[in-house]
C-alpha cells in the first residue's frame, strides 16, 4: 500500500512539473485580464472539474478577486442571469468538449463575456473558443485504470491556486486584507480583534493600599478574576494575584502582619486598549501571566483587565 501511495504522489509531481513547463505568457495575461476586469471572475465546470472549480472560485473569492462557482446545469435553467458583461469566465474541461460546458460558449460569446479556457488540450473547441487558453495537459493520470481524474484534477486545482497567487502578489494583498475576509477565523482574530473589544471594564476589583488581610480576600473573591488591583483607576500602585497572596502567606503564614505592599507586585504588566488581542496574549504568553491592565503603564491609569483564559 506504501509503494502504492508513493507512486501517485511521484505521478501527480511529475504532471505538475510538466504543466509548470508549459506556463507561458497566456498566464499572464490571464492575470492582467483579471486585474483590469470591472467585474467578477465566474468560474465554471462539472464533476470532479466542478469540485475543482468551486475550491478555485472561494480561494479567488478569498484573496481579493470577486468570484463564485456557476454549475454549467443550473446556468441553463435561469442561473445565466448571474453573469454580467462585464464578468470573466473561467470553463474547467479536461478534454475541452464537456458537452454541458459547450452549450454555454454561445451565450457567454453573445453576452461579451472574457473566455479563459482551463483544459488539457489546446485544439479542443473550449480552448478555440476561449480569449485565453490555460494548458493543463498532463502525461498520465495516477488512476491505474486511466479513467477518474486524478493527475489532471490536480493540475486544475493548482493552475487556480498560482492563479489567485498572482493575483494576491500583483496587488500587494496583505496580511489584513486577508483578515476582513475571514472575521471568524484564527486570523480574524489576530489581525483584527483588539484588547479594547475583550476586556473586562465592570466591577474591576480596586482596593486600597491600608486595606486588611480579610479586605483583601472579600475584593479577590468578589472580583472573581484572580487578582485585585491596589489603587484607584487614575492612579495604579500594584496588583495583587493569588499566586502572590500565595507566596506571600508561604513567607510568613501570620496574616495579621501581612500588608498589601507586602505581597503586591509593584510593576504590572500594561497593554493600550487599541493592542491586538494576538500581540497582547504573546506579551502574557512570554510573561508567563495569564492578565494584563489595560492603560498606561506611564501614567498609571487602567481603565480595564484582559485575561487570556476568556478566549
Amino acid at each position: 500500500m506504501k509503494e502504492i501511495a508513493k507512486r501517485v504522489f511521484n505521478i501527480e509531481i511529475d504532471s505538475l512539473r510538466l504543466v509548470a513547463d508549459a506556463i507561458d505568457d497566456q498566464f499572464t495575461k490571464v492575470v492582467e485580464a483579471i486585474l483590469n476586469t470591472d467585474g467578477k471572475v465566474i468560474v465554471i465546470g462539472i464533476g470532479k472539474s466542478g469540485i475543482i472549480g468551486k475550491k478555485i472560485a472561494a480561494t479567488l473569492a478569498s484573496t481579493g478577486t470577486p468570484s463564485f462557482f456557476l454549475h454549467p446545469g443550473e446556468a441553463f435553467h435561469g442561473d445565466l442571469g448571474m453573469v454580467g458583461s462585464n464578468d470573466m469566465v473561467i470553463l474547467i474541461s479536461y478534454s475541452g468538449e464537456t458537452d454541458e460546458v459547450l452549450k454555454l460558449i454561445p451565450f457567454l460569446e453573445w453576452n461579451k463575456n472574457v473566455i479563459v479556457g482551463i483544459t488539457g488540450n489546446p485544439n479542443s473547441t473550449v480552448a478555440k473558443n476561449s480569449v485565453y487558453h490555460l494548458n493543463i495537459a498532463i502525461a498520465q493520470e495516477a488512476c491505474p485504470l486511466a479513467l477518474a481524474p486524478t493527475s489532471s484534477t490536480t493540475a486544475a486545482l493548482v493552475m487556480g491556486d498560482a492563479l489567485a497567487v498572482a493575483l494576491m502578489e500583483s496587488r500587494n494583498f496583505q496580511h489584513e486584507d486577508f483578515a476582513r475576509f475571514h472575521p471568524g477565523g484564527s486570523l480574524g482574530r489576530k489581525l483584527l480583534v483588539k484588547v479594547k473589544d475583550l476586556m473586562r471594564t465592570d466591577s474591576l476589583p480596586f482596593i486600597s493600599e491600608g486595606a486588611t488581610f480579610t479586605e483583601l480576600l472579600l475584593c479577590m473573591s468578589e472580583g472573581r478574576l484572580g487578582m485585585v488591583i491596589v489603587g484607584n483607576p487614575k492612579n495604579v500602585n500594584g496588583i495583587i494575584t493569588d499566586g502572590d497572596l500565595r507566596r506571600a502567606l508561604v513567607r510568613n503564614p501570620d496574616t495579621s502582619t501581612l500588608t498589601i505592599h507586602d505581597m503586591m507586585s509593584e510593576n504590572p504588566v500594561f497593554v493600550d486598549e487599541n493592542e491586538f488581542i494576538h500581540n497582547a496574549e504573546q506579551l502574557m504568553i512570554e510573561k508567563k501571566i495569564t492578565a494584563v491592565l489595560v492603560g498606561s503603564s506611564t501614567q498609571r491609569n487602567v481603565s480595564g483587565i484582559y485575561q487570556i483564559y476568556n478566549r
